[in-house]
């Protein structure tokens, strides 16, 4: 197996500055539609191709974009089976250059926080009558599935800070 080069947590930083809107935006639109925009997707994975190119070292720059076809691969088996949207194995796709050379097991237990806080919110937001009546045309709230979109955008913001906190 071919070792992925360890990163600079501190270069990951930078990219939080064009990762945030665009997790924000999938955050909001997979909790009112159910959907993550491809447009969300490509925009990701176009802030890897290019700033990523300024941000970090050429060999961990291109290990991001391998990730990027891994993880779009595998996305694309788990949802053909059914166990994922297409829209959360597209934007996982996306989202893995900015976890290169990082700890697999912080990113997998700063997934699993993610996800229990984003459940736990979602459902509690969605059983308090003002925030249904305010928004009463989100899909999420009345869909049996849970919007992964939520969960995965707040691993990718939160992955640069708990990676500087790691020794």
């Amino acid at each position: 197996m071919l070792p992925i080069p360890a990163a600079n947590p501190a270069d990951f930083l930078w990219f939080l500055i064009a990762t945030v809107p665009i997790a924000l935006w999938v955050s909001w639109s997979d909790m009112k539609h159910m959907k993550i925009p491809n447009k969300a997707v490509l925009s990701l994975a176009a802030v890897w191709a290019v700033a990523g190119w300024l941000a970090v070292p050429l060999d961990i720059w291109l290990w991001g974009f391998a990730l990027m076809g891994i993880v779009l691969v595998v996305g694309f088996v788990v949802s053909s089976v059914g166990l994922v949207g297409a829209g959360d194995a597209k934007f996982a796709a996306a989202m893995a250059p900015f976890f290169t050379g990082a700890d697999i097991r912080l990113v997998m237990m700063l997934f699993a926080a993610c996800l229990l806080a984003a459940f736990t919110s979602h459902r509690m937001a969605g059983a308090v009558p003002a925030v249904r009546s305010a928004t009463a045309d989100w899909i999420s709230f009345g869909h049996k599935k849970f919007p992964m979109g939520l969960a995965l955008a707040g691993t990718l913001i939160f992955h640069p800070f708990a990676a500087q906190l790691m020794p």
